[in-house]
């Protein structure tokens, strides 16, 4: 008898060794079309910033998604938040933003804020489900070419249902 054996990714700190595969998700599943701008020189400035957290889903060494977020005195910014394409809908991006949420709250941070293009209503589905709320809009933010929607959401209150 064959038994399936199901994988839970583990979430961990970004390393050097990790840029290039970031850099390249970055660049398959949020800037297409908008020119790539989340090069590996710049993953790795992330991952060396002390203000700073890169984290990847990674499974038996394969990264699968990964988030970058700096940390304020108050307010924690989430930079970049992906998956491949192939593994969403998995809870690889809810896993990777509570790992990067619970870092915040430690760091002292009450609230997340982060852009998301205007275009992507996965990901602004996404973002509401786990309780991020719309509290403005950024004409051209992305390179002039596309618009985002800001939103935030405040530390410790849960989703809404």
């Amino acid at each position: 008898m064959l038994v399936a054996m199901i994988l839970v990714p583990t979430v961990r700190l970004a390393t050097p060794a990790d840029a290039r595969a970031i850099a390249e998700l970055s660049r398959e599943a949020i800037e297409h079309g908008l020119g790539w701008t989340w090069t590996r020189d710049r993953v790795l400035k992330s991952i060396h910033d002390r203000s700073t957290n890169v984290a990847v889903a990674d499974e038996q060494g394969r990264v699968l998604g990964f988030g970058i977020m700096k940390y304020g005195d108050e307010k924690a910014h989430l930079s970049l938040l992906g998956v491949e394409a192939i593994h969403r809908k998995r809870g690889i991006g809810s896993l990777l933003l509570a790992w990067l949420e619970e870092c915040a709250v430690v760091a002292g941070n009450d609230r997340i804020g982060l852009e998301a293009r205007r275009d992507n209503e996965s990901a602004l589905a996404f973002y509401a489900q786990l309780g991020y709320r719309p509290v403005g809009s950024v004409a051209g933010y992305y390179h002039g070419l596309m618009d985002a929607v800001r939103l935030e959401k405040k530390l410790g209150t849960d989703p809404a249902p």
